[in-house]
């Protein structure tokens, strides 16, 4: 089956004394967690990313501010805003992200199924589409 990119919403747990989401494998994103990194601090227009992953599975959530994810699967793009901390984006493998449009103390938090890999990167867009398209 050929997974797709999703917004997947988080429980909310809505209290006078501050509101609480989290995110659990399995209840809410379709793999186990084994890394967890964030993004902040980004100058205004610059833009996070421009890769995909061989085999790696993200979810990316706005903890704080907003930004921009633009997915790219090989024959087009489709841009995801987020700007809510009781949703995020689930990213399958083989999709061209970067993030970009990173509103002032935004911060992007990053779940991952797996450990730093720079073998699992594709860098080069013209390469990522070969790959994608069988060519």
């Amino acid at each position: 089956m050929k997974e797709i990119p999703r917004i997947i919403e988080l429980p909310k747990i809505l209290d006078k004394r501050g509101n609480l989401s989290f995110v659990e494998y399995p209840g809410q994103i379709p793999f186990e967690i084994y890394r967890t990194y964030w993004i902040y601090d980004v100058p205004g227009g610059e833009i996070r990313g421009s890769h995909a992953f061989k085999e790696q599975l993200e979810f990316i959530i706005a903890l704080s501010g907003s930004f921009d994810v633009v997915l790219h699967n090989g024959a087009e793009e489709v841009k995801y805003s987020l700007n809510r901390s009781y949703y995020g984006l689930y990213v399958p493998k083989m999709h061209w992200r970067r993030i970009e449009n990173f509103s002032t103390n935004s911060l992007a938090l990053i779940v991952s199924d797996s450990a730093f890999s720079e073998s699992d990167y594709i860098r080069d867009f013209d390469e990522f589409k070969e790959l994608k398209n069988g060519k």
